[in-house]
């Protein structure tokens, strides 16, 4: 990084003195090839405006005439700006797949919602509709027929049991009728039950967040507290989530072992969203995922995503 930089620096006082000896529209793209290579080689905004700076000043020092460096000033914005295009272009980029994606998470939570339920809901009735066909069958039937049928209505409500958990997963309804944090310490009393894990609920928000938002901190909060029950070897985890400077904040820590980042995305059960998966989702919201880990001191998840204005 540090020799790109200094490439950097290095050429792009030729190339601006080049254009403002030589105004012509082949200098000025020069500029713009300048840009794209420092987006390419990881460069930022803030780096090109001190290169620019320091070869505007070493510009405007070999002048001293006031209609010169008028001159040369105008000259240095238009290179400048050009050098710039393009990070505008990628910003740009960055911003219309950002809403699509935005946009996708909230098809796919609508897509989530109307299977888990059909789940809940129709197949319920349907699986009730053969209880009481089988009920109506075991009378007057033989003692070993009767059996068979009280088996297979034992599946029947395994079935339904199973088929429960699978809406619950895809879209649980406290989510929609109570809000984010009653789902939170509802989950965190699950996975307590589950794992043998003391998990704490601590939140602070104002009212309901959108909708996209609390599902995707609840989907997060959801693997990564399985990932603690599976992985960590913790006693204690915490679930955090508080406002701050128009965005929202959630922390999942936890006391056990510690973690490898790759562990997140390798020990996952078919069903897990995977830490590629989590930061996708993260992204389409426009937030930032950070993952600490001091091992073997425990882990710490934290999600920050913006909120509108």
């Amino acid at each position: 990084m540090k020799d790109r930089r200094r490439d950097l620096a290095e050429t792009y006082p030729l190339t601006l003195q080049q254009y403002l000896s030589d105004p012509a529209e082949a200098a000025l793209a020069r500029a713009h090839e300048l840009g794209r290579r420092a987006l390419t080689d990881g460069l930022g905004v803030l780096e090109m405006a001190t290169v620019h700076s320091a070869a505007l000043a070493a510009a405007l020092k070999r002048t001293g005439a006031d209609d010169q460096q008028a001159r040369i000033l105008d000259g240095a914005e238009k290179f400048f700006v050009e050098a710039l295009s393009p990070f505008e272009m990628a910003h740009r980029g960055f911003w219309e797949a950002n809403l699509t994606l935005h946009r996708l998470n909230e098809v796919l939570e609508g897509q989530a919602k109307r299977i888990a339920s059909a789940l809940h809901d129709d197949a319920a009735q349907l699986l009730a509709s053969v209880h009481l066909v089988l009920a109506d069958v075991a009378f007057g039937v033989p003692p070993e027929a009767a059996k068979e049928i009280q088996a297979a209505r034992d599946l029947l409500d395994q079935i339904e049991e199973r088929l429960r958990h699978l809406a619950h997963e895809l879209r649980p309804p406290i989510l929609d009728d109570l809000g984010l944090v009653p789902a939170l310490e509802f989950l965190a009393s699950s996975m307590s039950k589950r794992w043998g894990v003391s998990v704490s609920v601590e939140a602070s928000i104002d009212g309901k967040l959108p909708a996209t938002v609390e599902t995707c901190l609840y989907r997060i909060s959801q693997e990564a507290l399985t990932n603690v029950g599976r992985h960590a070897k913790a006693k204690r985890a915490q679930v955090a989530l508080y406002q701050a400077a128009h965005q929202i904040v959630c922390s999942i820590r936890d006391d056990g072992v510690g973690f490898d980042a790759t562990t997140l995305t390798r020990a996952k059960g078919s069903r897990g969203l995977g830490l590629r998966e989590i930061r996708e989702r993260v992204a389409g919201l426009g937030g930032v995922l950070r993952l600490g880990s001091a091992i073997p001191s425990g882990s710490d998840l934290t999600v920050e995503i913006p909120l509108e204005r």
